[in-house]
């Protein structure tokens, strides 16, 4: 049963989705990180967001640095409004009541949170406190008391410490307040990434386990992982419409095309005409009035847009109304869960529902932990079906000919429902397109090899093969007839 504890909004939707709707009113966190985590800078970023929204704010140093240096760092950052200092943001210096004593440490802070009103009250370093008295139990007792005259002041806490969060969670710091929060900075090859953690949150359900933080201009920024997302599935009985491709001969394999709302992997060697076959399915459905957005790792909208003029497909009239939208993701050091994240912000604006994302491979080595990637592409399927989203993903494989072709231990195996294989065969010295669906979910489909070829035409899809063995393995044997024209 979901908990009845008012929530303190912290300002930042991501953060407060993570932590199950917000902060609890009348409790105290930690928030751990090594130095450069971003601890001062995300607790800085809540007090002024509940500063500018007319909610009182105490703001404690504990060292004798002054506070002009903490506000000239914080500058630069968009959430800092220098009009609520002194209104209702209010800084104060602890530390000579700290060099006094546990007792006047702590009566000055519930002091002015009285007089203040105070709804929150940060304290930037926990453990300046625990080096300066060097003493356990003064410091628990501190935090313990100081954690009961908040609660009834009906003031939130939030303390920052420099530990790293094996080292918190031996000390008594971890046991005296009701929710601890972890940032860490984590190295993953050349690269350093942010990652937040809600390791403790008294009386709370939360997205539990590590979720990504970005530093930006505008302050710190949450994506929660996808698979923790919670999700409403819909129960509801497979649908029996067919999407095409817009090629009378490859929609008839599959009579008519690909399920609605379902996944497809197109999988094919380099060069083999993905892109080209993934544009059409596009541009069929908007041609049909349905949203499509098409996403490539690989090209920009105008390299798309003439890649498919050259074939005789002009996307261009789609593009004009709306209909169907073109969009470049480099994979310049991109994490999974922010272009899932901002792809289906754009899914949702534009109310897409046809959706090809050329570049499944890409995508998959965003996800920079290996473990998730099954339950990450998992979770990105269903999100899609929940949107009314039938996707297709292309896929490069890494022969050019060859029968290496097994998904169902890989990762991406979740997006395969449907699975559309495009290779190249050697015969007599020359080289051809195959086309073959292997692969559809509870659905009835055509096994044929269909030659397929690419010229500035257009993309045909020629006859059933019945003219040579061994096709899959590319090296086909001839039987007596021809394909693409070449006979014995």
């Amino acid at each position: 049963m979901p908990s009845k504890t008012p929530l303190f909004q912290s300002g930042i939707p991501s953060f407060d989705v993570i932590l199950g709707g917000g902060i609890p009113a009348r409790q105290s966190f930690i928030v751990t990180g090594t130095p450069g985590s971003g601890k001062t800078v995300l607790c800085s970023q809540v007090a002024f967001a509940a500063a500018a929204r007319g909610l009182p704010v105490v703001v404690a140093t504990v060292t004798s640095e002054p506070h002009d240096k903490l506000m000239e760092a914080l500058s630069g950052f968009a959430f800092f409004q220098p009009e609520v200092l002194g209104e209702t943001f209010f800084l104060i210096s602890a530390y000579s009541a700290l060099k006094r004593g546990a007792k006047e440490a702590r009566e000055l802070l519930l002091q002015t949170v009285r007089e203040r009103g105070a709804a929150m009250l940060f304290i930037d370093g926990l453990r300046s406190i625990r080096d300066l008295w060097q003493d356990e139990a003064r410091l628990r007792e501190f935090l313990y008391e100081l954690g009961i005259g908040l609660a009834a002041s009906n003031c939130i806490g939030l303390f920052t410490t420099e530990y790293p969060l094996d080292r918190l969670m031996a000390l008594p710091e971890a046991t005296t307040v009701d929710g601890i929060l972890s940032l860490s900075v984590q190295p993953h090859g050349s690269r350093r990434v942010r990652r937040v953690e809600v390791v403790k949150l008294r009386g709370r359900p939360h997205l539990s386990g590590e979720h990504t933080m970005l530093m930006r201009e505008s302050g710190v920024e949450f994506i929660p992982r996808l698979e923790a997302v919670p999700l409403e599935v819909r129960d509801e009985p497979p649908t029996l419409k067919r999407l095409g491709f817009g090629l009378p001969e490859m929609d008839a394999l599959m009579n008519g095309g690909i399920p609605e709302l379902s996944t497809t992997m197109l999988a094919g060697s380099m060069g083999i005409g993905k892109t080209l076959v993934a544009m059409h399915f596009a541009a069929a459905g908007a041609r049909q009035g349905q949203k499509a957005l098409y996403v490539s790792f690989f090209d920009a909208p105008a390299m798309l847009r003439a890649r498919a003029l050259r074939v005789g497909l002009d996307v261009a009239p789609l593009l004009d109304d709306g209909r169907l939208t073109l969009r470049h993701l480099p994979p310049m050091e991109l994490e999974a869960d922010a272009i899932v994240r901002d792809l289906l912000e754009q899914v949702d604006a534009l109310g897409v529902q046809r959706l090809v994302l050329d570049g499944l491979t890409e995508l998959e080595l965003s996800i920079l932990d290996p473990a998730r990637r099954r339950t990450f592409l998992a979770a990105l399927a269903m999100q899609l079906r929940m949107r009314g989203v039938t996707s297709l993903f292309t896929r490069e494989v890494s022969k050019i000919v060859g029968t290496e072709l097994d998904f169902n231990d890989a990762p991406v195996a979740s997006l395969g429902e449907n699975l559309l294989l495009l290779r190249y065969v050697e015969l007599h010295g020359q080289m051809h397109r195959l086309l073959s669906v292997l692969k559809m979910r509870d659905s009835e489909y055509t096994a044929d090899l269909r030659e397929f070829q690419i010229n500035n035409t257009g993309l045909k899809v020629l006859a059933p093969l019945r003219s040579a063995m061994g096709l899959l393995t590319g090296q086909a044997r001839p039987l007596g007839t021809t394909i693409g024209g070449v006979g014995e």
